[in-house]
């Protein structure tokens, strides 16, 4: 178990990351490789999300309701017609692949995955990727016009994210911009297809980490931070890209990227 403010840092680090598409998993990796910090693992990481997931439920929370109200309309009637019916379709389809890539590739995330080279490798593909499709798409299509093809592929985009360092968030958001939707519908899309991928992770690991050490300090900590900084993650983000493209994050990754890449070979290795 982390510290009290080594978990600070790493909350703090989750709740942004996971949202900016610059990759969570890769900053929990990286930064107790960086400071010689023990690596709390998977399990400490996975327990972190459970504030991102109050984030972005209670942030969503107006856009959760509606929701929930079609999906049991689409219960009740066995129609999919309204925006809001499609959109509940939607975010079912678009799970399906990372939920089952997830279970099968679960050791690999846990082990092979959490290279640093890896990861920085993963940090400058996704980032150039981003650039491309923000700069070269003409993607203005709203949330409103997604389409079950968009859907599918985001979902599919989705999977690669088990990679730390491709960013659930960067993979989908960079498939939703090469898909054609505007940045806003891209991002929005994107942080509401979190919640149920999360949800999943915290319900199937939170146990064991609450069996194993408790509810610590450091753990309750973290995941406040996480909350916090992931509350404002999604209000910065979302008003950042009514104005401005996504160049910034795409930077940020490609620097990250050949920063730790010489780090690492200056360990070596």
């Amino acid at each position: 178990m982390p510290t009290i403010f080594q978990a600070l840092v790493l909350g703090l680090l989750q709740g942004l990351a996971e949202f900016l598409p610059i990759s969570s998993s890769a900053h929990l990796a990286l930064a107790p490789w960086l400071f010689h910090w023990p690596d709390p693992g998977l399990s400490f990481d996975v327990a972190l999300h459970f504030g991102t997931l109050i984030a972005v439920i209670w942030y969503f929370r107006g856009e959760w309701m509606s929701l929930l109200r079609a999906a049991w309309q689409i219960v009740n009637t066995r129609k999919i017609v309204t925006v809001e019916q499609k959109r509940v379709a939607f975010l079912i389809v678009a799970t399906i692949p990372g939920g089952i890539f997830g279970l099968l590739l679960e050791k690999k995330a846990e082990t092979a995955f959490r290279n640093p080279a890896l990861i920085a490798c993963a940090l400058i593909l996704l980032g150039i990727l981003l650039w491309a499709a923000d700069r070269f798409v003409r993607a203005d299509r709203p949330l409103t016009n997604m389409t079950w093809r968009d859907a599918i592929l985001i979902g599919i985009a989705q999977v690669f994210a088990l990679i730390p360092g491709v960013s659930r968030s960067g993979s989908t958001i960079t498939a939703g911009r090469a898909l054609g939707l505007d940045r806003n519908g891209a991002a929005a899309f994107s942080f509401l297809l979190s919640m149920p991928i999360i949800a999943a992770a915290v319900i199937l690991k939170g146990p064991h980490l609450i069996r194993e050490s408790g509810l610590s300090l450091p753990l309750l900590v973290g995941v406040l931070a996480s909350a916090i900084s992931g509350w404002l993650a999604i209000s910065v983000l979302l008003k950042y890209v009514s104005r401005h493209s996504y160049g910034v994050f795409a930077l940020y990754r490609v620097a990250l990227g050949v920063v730790v890449l010489a780090i690492y070979f200056a360990r070596g290795g």
